[in-house]
């Protein structure tokens, strides 16, 4: 019932929903002179910030149509270059003959979408051949798809990796870490031809057991029962994916929210006074941030659960006992990190990350023990926290040219361009 109950509210805000968006439309119009008035714009804020708060976000776009190469700008089209039920792998195809290394980065499925690594994606442009990870929303999954777990997560990072060949570089943000990480093992231990080059981790729970956060604590503290009954919700029959069991994104949003609910509550109140003293530019800047964050999908019962399982409660990776069950043969496999030995390793971390703190992610470079010293790297970055390792001025302007030196040092292609 926890969806359905969602569902009515949603509907019964309707009618709110609709008469702020008239409101709204009424004082902000820049025909009705009583939007240059302070009382105008103050009723025009408040009905905008209601407006906002009543109102369900769709999957956001990218929207990156173009970036700069040696100084001039080139064309971007996105292109989907290989698709599965729950994933499309999208190419960001740049108009322009320079060869650049190929870039896979595997997006979080943690409940939003993929776009929210928009400036991620928009940072590498420049000097990197960039596809990414467009994870399905379960509620539009047809049952008839059948299962997604972890498992078959890790499955599909293999797939992408071997149909992207050798010379592809991985990165993942948060999450993906883990399974990241087991699909390097894997192909490593089957002596995979198509190894990838190298693989960055950014924050990611490796070993969630070291720097507890909100997020580990809770997962140990609830038994897996307690999350199956929680948390677990089943589509309604009018989504394509009907009656599939599901983490509702609307539950991890507001999770999300708890965390942080002073500092949410506070940006809110700054947008109101932004509109009200009419900053159109830090208005727009709220507006952009917050489409992308109040976006939110659902994860399927079964990668949820097993995540919560394998990663948080039992640290199955990080105790050498976490096994891969191939969703083709259901044949068992060890992972076995200490088999890596071609792929490079980075590690990143923020000082202020509270979602993966600060040695979870450098525990890597412990379980991958084969690899050559001349091979693993970190970088700490300071006064960052967890978006702002993958967003912002710091990625940017730190993380970033760290992240780009260490991709042209282990890329093998020598017919790539070097940076200029």
């Amino acid at each position: 019932m926890l969806y359905q109950l969602y569902e009515l509210q949603h509907a019964a805000m309707t009618p709110i929903r609709y008469a702020a968006e008239s409101l709204r439309h009424y004082y902000q119009s820049p025909w009705n002179p009583i939007s240059y008035t302070q009382l105008g714009r103050t009723l025009g804020a408040g009905a905008e910030v209601m407006e906002r708060a009543t109102r369900r976000f769709g999957k956001p776009e990218f929207g990156l149509y173009e970036t700069i190469i040696d100084g001039k700008p080139v064309q971007v089209t996105e292109k989907a270059v290989l698709e599965k039920p729950f994933c499309t792998l999208t190419r960001f195809y740049r108009h322009t003959r320079r060869k650049d290394p190929k870039v896979l980065l595997v997006a979080p499925m943690s409940g939003h979408y993929a776009t929210l690594l928009r400036g991620t994606v928009e940072a590498l442009l420049p000097h990197h051949d960039v596809y990414v990870t467009e994870w399905e929303d379960a509620r539009l999954v047809p049952q008839t798809a059948g299962r997604f777990n972890l498992d078959d997560y890790i499955a599909y990072v293999m797939d992408f990796i071997r149909h992207l060949g050798p010379d592809v570089h991985l990165i993942a943000v948060c999450q993906p870490a883990v399974p990241v990480f087991c699909a390097v093992s894997l192909m490593a231990s089957m002596n995979d031809p198509k190894q990838p080059a190298s693989m960055t981790l950014m924050g990611g729970p490796i070993d969630s057991r070291i720097s507890k956060t909100a997020v580990t604590e809770l997962a140990e503290e609830r038994p897996l029962s307690w999350f199956r009954n929680t948390v677990i919700a089943e589509v309604p029959f009018y989504y394509p994916g009907a009656f599939r069991k599901v983490y509702p994104g609307f539950i991890q949003l507001g999770g999300f929210m708890s965390m942080n609910l002073d500092r949410h509550v506070g940006k809110h109140m700054e947008f109101y006074n932004h509109l009200v003293i009419g900053d159109g530019e830090s208005a727009e800047a709220h507006r952009q941030f917050y489409n992308e964050y109040m976006a939110v999908m659902d994860i399927t019962e079964e990668f949820y659960l097993q995540t919560v399982e394998t990663v948080f409660q039992r640290h199955l990776l990080p105790k050498n006992q976490m096994k891969w069950r191939d969703p083709k043969t259901e044949k068992l496999h060890d992972i076995r990190p200490a088999d890596i030995k071609k792929t490079a390793l980075l590690t990143i971390e923020g000082e202020l990350d509270d979602i993966s703190a600060h040695g979870q992610t450098t525990a890597a470079h412990t379980l991958a023990k084969s690899l050559a010293p001349t091979k693993q790297f970190h970088h700490f970055q300071e006064n960052v926290g967890h978006y702002g390792i993958f967003n912002g001025r710091r990625w940017r302007d730190q993380i970033m040219p760290r992240i780009r030196s260490f991709i042209r040092k282990s890329d093998g292609n020598k017919d790539i361009d070097p940076v200029p």
